[in-house]
């Protein structure tokens, strides 16, 4: 009996069947790595390739290698305008005037006759201490005087009689000269009385507790009835003067000979007070004074501005930006600060072609803003600069905007349909 063999097309159809699927599988992949790896040609090429293709002989140079797509940029025009030249610090509101207002003589304080917090005029009455004892000490150095004054009167009608007995003979020289000496003591006393009425008179004065200078006063330090006196520390008040006011602000000393040079000029220079987040402007005013000596450990100058302040909106000690306009540059060629760059060489811009090709241009900065950078020379208005993403190009580079279509976008797009076309069944 013959053994019966297994049959075997079984088991070669599934070989088969794995070999036609390795296969397969290395098509899609090639075919995937082909579509990956195409580069497109430029607009207007044939589709074949050829040695005048990108990457090759006679292609258009890229942004960052050779053949490589185009870097796409930002772009600005240069503009012909006038140019302010700031400084821009953080200042501190201070008074013009800050006066404690202090009793000159010691007594009791017999009436407060201001509010806390209202504005105040030059020499409004604000307290009055009680004037009796100054009104009688007064009276006594009156009384002194008028005594010692009579006492004068006498003694110089006794010279004079003096001095006719003398022509007559009748009486010694000696009681002559002793009796002119007693008018001259005398009125040296008068003097005196009349020195002790005036300071008298003045203490009198000084329990008329007035303002002595325009501002808004504080909050009130001492009570009616209280016993005040020229030794009081906190006084009565303390008097700001809020119109005009002041703003202090550093000046780097970089930019003191700025400054200086248009305060030699007597120029007047605007100021303007900003809020804390430079939104909103608080007060218009100018440049004042700088002061004489650099803080060595800052390395800046102390600089004050002055403001009107009609409207109140800068109280003392309060922090706002300060924006000087130092100068104004006339019909300058601007650009953004970004557009400028330096090299080994010095500056330099690059310049946006007509066929979208940039050419690397040396120029020569001039006065320079936050965001505006004036050039002296190389650059002419109305060329193009590129602002943005100029650290990835060359001399020559081909860049697009981001409005520009990617090159050579149509016509792969075409080929495309055209595959599509080809494909489809008749």
């Amino acid at each position: 009996m013959q053994e019966q063999q297994a049959p075997t097309p079984p088991r070669r159809r599934r070989w088969i069947g794995t070999v036609i699927a390795v296969v397969a599988m290395a098509a899609v992949g090639g075919f995937a790595w082909h579509l990956t790896h195409k580069t497109p040609p430029r607009a207007g090429a044939d589709l074949g390739p050829g040695p005048g293709g990108p990457g090759g002989p006679g292609g258009v140079p890229g942004g960052g290698r050779r053949g490589g797509p185009p870097t796409t940029v930002g772009v600005a025009t240069a503009e012909q305008a006038d140019l302010p030249v700031w400084l821009e610090a953080l200042g501190t509101v201070t008074p013009s005037a800050t006066v404690t207002v202090r009793p000159q003589v010691s007594g009791t304080l017999k009436q407060v006759m201001f509010r806390e917090g209202e504005m105040v005029k030059a020499g409004q009455l604000l307290a009055l201490i009680d004037p009796r004892p100054f009104e009688m000490a007064l009276m006594q150095a009156q009384g002194q005087r008028q005594r010692d004054e009579a006492q004068l009167e006498n003694a110089k009608l006794t010279l004079e009689r003096y001095r006719t007995l003398l022509q007559q003979d009748s009486i010694a020289r000696q009681e002559v000269d002793t009796q002119a000496a007693l008018v001259k003591q005398l009125e040296g006393t008068v003097v005196t009385d009349r020195a002790s009425e005036g300071t008298a008179r003045l203490n009198l004065g000084y329990t008329r507790i007035t303002a002595p200078t325009a501002g808004r006063v504080g909050l009130r330090a001492v009570d009616a009835g209280n016993l005040v006196s020229s030794s009081d520390t906190s006084g009565i008040a303390t008097i700001t003067q809020l119109d005009p006011i002041d703003v202090e602000f550093a000046v780097p000393q970089d930019r003191v000979p700025d400054v200086m040079a248009r305060m030699n000029q007597r120029a007047t220079l605007p100021a303007t007070a900003l809020d804390r987040t430079r939104t909103s402007e608080l007060a218009q005013g100018r440049f004042l004074t700088l002061d004489n000596q650099v803080d060595v450990q800052t390395g800046t100058v102390r600089a004050k501005a002055r403001f009107a302040n009609a409207k109140a909106t800068l109280f003392p000690n309060q922090f706002v930006n300060l924006r000087l306009l130092l100068n104004t540059v006339s019909g300058a060629v601007v650009v953004p600060v970004t557009a400028v760059r330096h090299g080994a060489n010095g500056d330099f811009v690059y310049v946006l072609n007509a066929d979208r090709t940039v050419s690397q241009r040396a120029v020569t900065r001039g006065l320079a803003t936050n965001e505006k950078v004036a050039i002296a020379s190389g650059l002419q208005a109305g060329e193009k600069v590129i602002t943005e993403g100029a650290d990835r190009l060359r001399d020559g580079a081909r860049v697009q905007l981001p409005g520009d279509r990617p090159a050579g976008a149509s016509a792969a797009a075409s080929g495309a349909r055209r595959h599509r076309q080809q494909a489809e069944p008749q």
